[in-house]
């Protein structure tokens, strides 16, 4: 079946421009640490309506932030989740060279992810990421160990608004629902937490909500199918994680149907 959802991957992109380089303290492996291991194997292959995926590593531009977000975790972030400094000192990316990565890698992935979303074949937004097992230094759940699967729309650990500021990317409900379709294919499950979600859900789904779909972030744990610190995806074990995934997806979109 085609699962009836419009796809995001925002952070599987790898890439980063040989231009930009020479200007980061990271090493390569550092640089690949940013990288959403295994999101482009589960999610890329998926019989979803359409797909985005990104090119380019995260450290380049984060597409999950607001383009004018220009603190430490903004749109060019400064640090990275290991409290690492981006930039070699004194080469922080100053406003023009930010404006001008927002223009050159950030606006044609949204860009892309407005167009597919505006036809009405599907029902909702699913923007797909990883993290690590345990929390890393930066994380606001640090050192903790993680659920197997996050899902969030901004609401609290049931899926609910947290206050009437607070407006959801999804029904409760609907969230609910996805977390018992994960559940019945074995994997466990946290709602907004540690992460209740980022840019993409947050704009996308005030105006998706207008149109009666939805939005939701869904965290696959990396240890489902990497061993740290290896800084590779295990081919055999997300060959199992994968269908399961799939199933889950559609369980959930068969009880939407039903609903």
């Amino acid at each position: 079946m085609t699962l009836p959802f419009v796809l995001s991957i925002p952070h599987c992109g790898k890439n980063i421009p040989a231009e930009l380089r020479p200007a980061m303290a990271l090493s390569e492996r550092e640089i690949a640490e940013s990288v959403d291991f295994g999101t482009q194997e589960i999610f890329a292959g998926l019989p979803a309506v359409r797909t985005v995926a990104a090119q380019w590593n995260r450290l380049v531009v984060d597409l999950n932030r607001a383009p004018d977000q220009f603190d430490p975790k903004g749109v060019v972030a400064l640090t990275d989740y290991e409290g690492r400094n981006v930039f070699q000192p004194g080469l922080d990316p100053e406003s023009a060279e930010i404006d001008a990565r927002v223009a050159r890698y950030y606006r044609p992935y949204h860009q892309r992810l407005v167009d597919i979303l505006q036809p009405d074949d599907f029902i909702g937004l699913l923007d797909c990421h990883s993290l690590n097992g345990t929390a890393p230094a930066d994380a606001p759940d640090r050192g903790q160990q993680r659920s197997e699967v996050i899902l969030s729309n901004f609401g609290d650990s049931q899926g609910r608004p947290r206050s009437p500021q607070a407006p959801l990317t999804c029904p409760a409900e609907v969230l609910q629902m996805a977390a018992a379709a994960f559940e019945e294919h074995g994997f466990s499950v946290s709602l907004n937490n540690p992460y209740r979600g980022g840019y993409i859900i947050n704009h996308y789904g005030a105006l998706l909500q207008a149109r009666g779909r939805f939005a939701v972030q869904i965290e696959m744990n990396q240890d489902l199918y990497m061993s740290p610190p290896a800084i590779e995806v295990d081919g055999e074990r997300i060959a199992h994680v994968t269908p399961r995934v799939a199933q889950a997806l559609a369980t959930w979109a068969r009880k939407l149907a039903e609903s």
